[in-house]
């Protein structure tokens, strides 16, 4: 009859234990992300074809060329100061 019994299931610091083991995984599939997208955003590696480097860094790097190649900031500065955004400066409407 005693070979039978099954064993008392562990009760005490079971999320404890839990937690390290999950705490572990999420940290380096954290860290191991990180890597990867620091990896794929670098400009050593030109040839890369992480699906990162353009999925993300391509258009976001060509998002910001296209944004300041027409970019004037004293027509921008113009037009906040018109509009009353910027308080510092007196509006001449």
């Amino acid at each position: 009859m005693s070979a039978a019994l099954l064993p008392k299931p562990q009760m005490r610091g079971l999320l404890a234990r839990r937690m390290k083991f999950h705490l572990l995984g999420a940290f380096l599939v954290s860290m191991g992300s990180a890597v990867l997208y620091k990896e794929t955003c670098s400009s050593n590696l030109e040839n890369s074809s992480f699906t990162l480097k353009f999925g993300v860094a391509e258009p976001r790097k060509q998002a910001y060329a296209d944004f300041y190649r027409n970019y004037d900031p004293m027509k921008d500065f113009e037009a906040m100061k018109a509009a009353g955004v910027l308080e510092s400066t007196q509006c001449k409407c």
